[in-house]
């Protein structure tokens, strides 16, 4: 009997969970303890986990063979992960997706992270001791402090090839791994706990959320990508309808799978066949973009914690949803490339920001659904990174993109 995947155990999950709680209604509540469960079991490991997806994200690039290429890279990536997360900010303010949800009661904001001046706020990102910020699960400190040790771990390469410390980080990352993937066999069960308990309480007034909030995304997406298009189109001096034909390979695949890693292969070769960017720059750009580019995911994040915060009752300042978009930027760090990662850098989202753990529930009804718009959006801006460092550094073949 073939295993049903991951995504569309989720979506029965979801249906499953509407459906009893409509039925049963407030009965429902009694199981909601396995959703908080399944919550517990992602914060037990979220912290490992990002510490070492971040320091072997960094400590793979090399100093020597990361150059000028690289770093032009990574500064286009964080601004590009920065608007994607500010256009979420503008599209969840616009559209409302949480707000005027009847049955929900005010939740109170648990987080300190929203209530001090701004100097304080960036004085806060430094831990003064990375194990205190561990065992607070303080994310940001974590996530500063492993970007450290990989840069670290990095210039290490030049004296040995792959330094012992290294070897170590990515074999207790691929444990932690593990562990969440099995954790995340629960995900089912406990999205079903929570969302039937949800529904049960508040029957039918959920599912308008959940579509504008889908609304949000995919608008959000088309929006951000059209700009991105127009802009680099712009720069190349190429037809940007003629850009998107040479990509719609990549835009299939990743449609269809909704996965940047399946992707990648599929990104590169139509990279340097189609588009025409030389072989050096497509292999650099869009590997590193595989860990260090989630526009796709940054967008997510910013909608999904206003969402979740509109949707308890919880109002945010301007501030705050700076800090929000700080947030959703860091929290894409390492690409978390495991089934339901999504949520997983969700819950660190809600973490550093104080907002209901909760809230994943609602959210995870709709992911699959939303990933397909959170992966269009990283591996089209990914190939439009690649092409603009490969016009840049004068890497672009004008006659395959002409020809093809």
């Amino acid at each position: 009997m073939k295993k049903i995947n991951f995504s569309l155990q989720i979506v029965i999950a979801t249906v499953l969970a509407i459906l009893s709680g409509l039925v049963f209604g407030e009965a429902m509540e009694k199981i909601s303890f396995l959703g908080d469960i399944f919550l517990r079991l992602i914060q037990m490991s979220v912290v490992l986990l990002v510490m070492t997806a971040i320091i072997e994200s960094v400590g793979a690039i090399e100093p020597g063979e990361f150059g000028k290429i690289g770093l032009k890279a990574i500064i286009l990536f964080v601004i590009t992960t920065v608007y994607s997360a500010v256009i979420g900010v503008f599209a969840v303010n616009m559209i409302k997706p949480g707000v005027g949800v009847i049955g929900v009661e005010p939740a109170a904001y648990q987080g300190e992270i929203f209530n001090i001046r701004i100097q304080d706020l960036i004085t806060s990102f430094i831990p003064r001791n990375v194990f205190q910020s561990m065992a607070e699960g303080n994310m940001i400190q974590i996530i500063v402090f492993s970007i450290f040790f990989g840069m670290a771990v990095s210039l290490l390469r030049k004296k040995h090839k792959e330094p012992e410390i290294y070897r170590v980080v990515v074999s207790f990352g691929k444990v932690i791994m593990e562990i969440i993937k099995k954790i995340m066999l629960f995900a089912p069960v406990g999205i079903f706990a929570l969302l039937s308990s949800i529904t049960g309480s508040m029957g039918t007034a959920i599912i308008m959320p959940l579509l504008k909030y889908l609304f949000t995304m995919f608008f959000a997406t088309f929006f951000i990508f059209t700009t991105f298009l127009i802009l680099v189109s712009l720069y190349a001096k190429v037809n940007p309808f003629r850009l998107i034909m040479k990509m719609k390979d990549t835009i299939i695949v990743s449609v269809t799978t909704t996965s940047s890693a399946i992707s990648l292969p599929v990104q590169m070769s139509d990279c340097e066949h189609k588009i025409g960017i030389s072989s050096r720059i497509s292999k650099l750009v869009n590997s590193l973009a595989m860990s260090l580019n989630s526009d796709g995911l940054a967008l997510t994040l910013s909608i999904s914690t206003i969402t979740i915060a509109q949707f308890f009752g919880i109002e945010l300042s301007l501030q705050q949803q700076i800090v929000i978009v700080a947030v959703s930027t860091l929290s894409t760090l390492g690409n978390l490339l495991v089934p339901g990662g999504a949520l997983v850098a969700m819950a660190i989202a809600l973490n550093m920001t104080g907002l209901p753990l909760e809230g994943i529930a609602l959210i995870a009804g709709v992911d699959w659904f939303a990933g397909i718009a959170r992966t269009l959006l990283n591996v089209i801006n990914d190939v439009l990174c690649t092409f603009y460092i490969a016009v840049s550094e004068r890497e672009f073949d004008r006659e395959i993109f002409d020809k093809n």
